[in-house]
């Protein structure tokens, strides 16, 4: 691979740069702030060059002054040294892919304020060229094994994206005149499924697949009809594409189905007229299985493809995810951890096809695993109390992996093919020298028994400024899922209660992954029992530890975590302040108003039939109970977990007349986007602990922000 042009350029700027002569003794590390969260970089999507040497990836960042988050695309070699900025700061970039010679790089990005287009970077020198132009954003793309094409995935256009792209190819060339408001046209929903957090109301424009050829500059629908594609990948000849798809009868909607599909990369879709023979009906379906299949890929010689199952479509999200196999062209299907029992992602053959590379997750970790393709033992090729989030696998056998520590946040780490003891080498070095300046607390994983005698595990955080045999004030997190964890992993959030003086608990009740599927159904159809039980045993057991104080104990969470407080909450008083974020607490006004629907449904039955089931999981029957001070928050237009949840307890809490809060942030989703919204909410969850928990003299909520002069100073 030639670099010379990018390469020398980077060189020749470390010549210019003048040598400290003297250097300054480095400061005493300090504690965690606030502020510290938007300095933390989020390193991610490691991409390996086809001939291992380099390592492309993503740095996302929280920028505070702009108010905006940021996506730049770097490289760095695989045996590590300097990183190289590929994209330039301002405009962000991601979902970088190499091409098959492995001379350019394809990522996607919305420069020029215009929709989300695939572009390609000549690693030789020069710009980024935009390679796609359609109505609509690209979700995804893969590159076919000779370079020549590139699979797209687009959701159906609507009627505003045509428009605009008529009235920008009329206007090509010419001063933009300034836009018209128009008004908002309703919106008509015959869908079960009729709404999506971050999308909102659905209707039946749909995800499919896309050829694009890069000489011709030409685009050909492989796919069509009322379902979603997604996931796609191609052969290793670049004859056949696979992908993910529910297109279950009567509808999709109907159910928690996905299956691996087959497709020619010469397809041409079926359009609405075609007969049932047209060349573009010609799918083949690799799987059967009732529950969800995802994730496909191929073995090197085409012949079979290794994917993600679920086997029981009655516990969906509770339900252990196997590695499977299955031949190409369907058949018998074989599942390769069955007797493993973790939570199993991301498949993908060895170069050799012996043996299929997969993320397990198990006990508090996450590890990259190693089954035979015949099946047999499982080896772990990365292990450890880690969190491995995604890694890259080279036809010559070495590994980038994406991984956490329960000290440090994500950085990229290398095993080499030719390394027998499997050791990792960290290759970047983004938060290196910030994390540096930190004093931080360790992340204990501890055990204890809970009221029934099951074991249950977390984490713990001491205070920074810990003494043995003191006592100090101690906030509960529950986790968000329910059907999650907590993991090794760094946590913000964790070191920034610390920071401030109090013991930090982290519990994985029944209901969270990495134990197992009995372990995770525990709770099924009867959440804020057990999983109730096991978070605030893990309260009892920081007391009897002699590190929490009970006179002083706070409990907070976002999502199920948000849920969990409200159980908390009405079932004791013991805690002198809470905070419940994006929760729900009357399940039966969340029916049709959320995105889970058919959840409820299959966990709970139809709330007209089984009123008594959806009752005994609410805690708004219980909300007199409550005496707990309790600040509510969520997104405005969260349709995950909507807002309704914690306006009502807020509400119910207002008119009893106890003391209570609620703060709506706006145009926010479940997750939050805006790096102000996100540092508010952390000045706000301090502010509500320290007045509460710790009986501080400190108003319970933050003072309010400066104005910004018309200067942005």
């Amino acid at each position: 691979m030639r670099l010379v042009s990018r390469l020398a350029i980077f060189l020749s700027v470390l010549v210019l740069v003048p040598v400290v002569l003297a250097q300054q003794p480095a400061p005493a590390p300090r504690p965690i702030t606030i502020d510290d969260y938007f300095q933390i970089r989020a390193v991610h999507d490691p991409q390996l060059s086809p001939d291992a040497q380099w390592v492309a990836y993503t740095v996302k960042t929280a920028i505070l002054k702009s108010d905006k988050n940021e996506d730049r695309i770097w490289m760095v070699p695989r045996t590590g040294g300097d990183a190289i900025a590929l994209t330039a700061e301002g405009v962000s970039s991601s979902h970088q892919r190499w091409s098959p010679d492995g001379k350019s790089i394809a990522f996607l990005s919305e420069r020029n304020e215009g929709q989300t287009q695939v572009w390609l970077l000549s690693l030789r020198g020069g710009e980024a060229q935009r390679l796609t132009e359609t109505p609509q954003d690209v979700d995804d793309f893969a590159w076919s094994p000779d370079g020549r094409r590139i699979v797209l995935v687009l959701r159906d256009p609507s009627p505003e994206e045509l428009e605009a792209a008529k009235e920008a190819k009329e206007n090509e060339g010419e001063t933009p005149a300034k836009a018209k408001k128009k008004t908002p046209k309703p919106y008509v929903i015959d869908r079960l499924q009729f709404k999506l957090d971050e999308i909102g109301y659905l209707d039946h424009r749909r995800t499919h697949l896309f050829v694009f050829d890069l000489a011709a500059k030409s685009l050909t629908q492989l796919t069509s009809g009322d379902y979603d594609d997604s996931e796609p990948a191609w052969s290793p000849n670049g004859q056949l594409l696979a992908f993910t798809s529910n297109r279950s009868k009567p509808h999709p909607d109907l159910t928690y189905n996905s299956d691996v599909w087959v497709v020619a990369a010469d397809n041409v879709a079926r359009s609405a007229s075609a007969s049932p023979n047209d060349k573009g009906a010609h799918l083949t379906q690799v799987t059967t299985n009732p529950g969800a299949d995802t994730t496909p890929a191929w073995s090197p010689d085409g012949k079979w493809l290794t994917y993600v199952t679920q086997l029981d479509p009655k516990l969906f999200d509770y339900a252990t995810k196997h590695i499977a196999v299955s031949p190409a062209v369907g058949g018998e299907a074989k599942v390769l951890t069955l007797a493993f029992d973790r939570m199993s992602i991301t498949p993908r053959f060895s170069p050799d096809g012996k043996s299929i590379y997969f993320i397990a997750d198990d006990d508090g970790a996450q590890n990259v695993c190693r089954v035979p393709v015949s099946g047999g033992e499982i080896t772990r090729p990365i292990s450890g109390r880690l969190m491995v989030n995604d890694y890259s696998l080279a036809p010559t056998g070495d590994l980038v992996a994406h991984v956490a520590t329960i000290d440090r946040p994500d950085e990229l780490f290398a095993v080499s093919a030719s390394a027998p003891d499997g050791k990792l080498t960290q290759i970047t070095h983004t938060n290196d020298a910030f994390m540096s300046q930190l004093k931080l607390t360790h992340g204990e994983y501890v055990h204890f028994k809970s009221k029934d005698g099951t074991i249950i595990s977390g984490f713990l955080y001491k205070p920074l400024d810990y003494v043995p045999g003191k006592k100090y004030p101690t906030i509960l997190r529950p986790h968000g899922g329910p059907v999650w964890a907590y993991y090794a992993e760094f946590s913000h959030l964790a070191q920034l209660y610390a920071a401030n003086g109090y013991v930090v608990l982290f519990p994985n009740p029944r209901g969270s992954t990495g134990y197992g599927e009995k372990y995770a159904k525990a709770i099924y159809a009867d959440w804020g029992n057990k999983d109730f039980q096991d978070d605030v045993t893990m309260v009892d057991y920081a007391i009897e530890q002699g590190i929490a104080d009970p006179e002083k104990l706070g409990v907070g969470g976002w999502s199920y975590g948000g849920i969990s407080t409200d159980f908390i909450i009405a079932q004791t008083n013991r805690f002198k302040a809470a905070i419940s974020g994006a929760g729900s607490a009357l399940f039966i006004s969340s029916y049709g108003h959320d995105q889970y629907q058919k959840d409820y449904e299959t966990e709970l039955g139809h709330p007209w039939e089984n009123k008594a089931a959806w009752e005994k999981i609410s805690p708004f029957y219980r909300v007199t109970n409550i005496t707990t001070p309790t600040l509510f928050m969520g997104g405005e237009i969260d349709w995950n977990v909507p807002i309704l949840g914690g306006e009502q307890m807020f509400q119910a809490l207002k008119r009893l007349g106890r003391t209570t809060e609620l703060v709506v942030y706006p145009g926010e989703y479940h997750e939050f986007k805006t790096p102000s919204h996100i540092k508010d909410r952390l000045e706000r969850y301090l502010a509500w602990y320290a007045h509460y928990v710790k009986g501080e003299s400190t108003p319970a909520r933050p003072a309010p922000a400066e104005p910004k002069s018309e200067k942005g100073e």
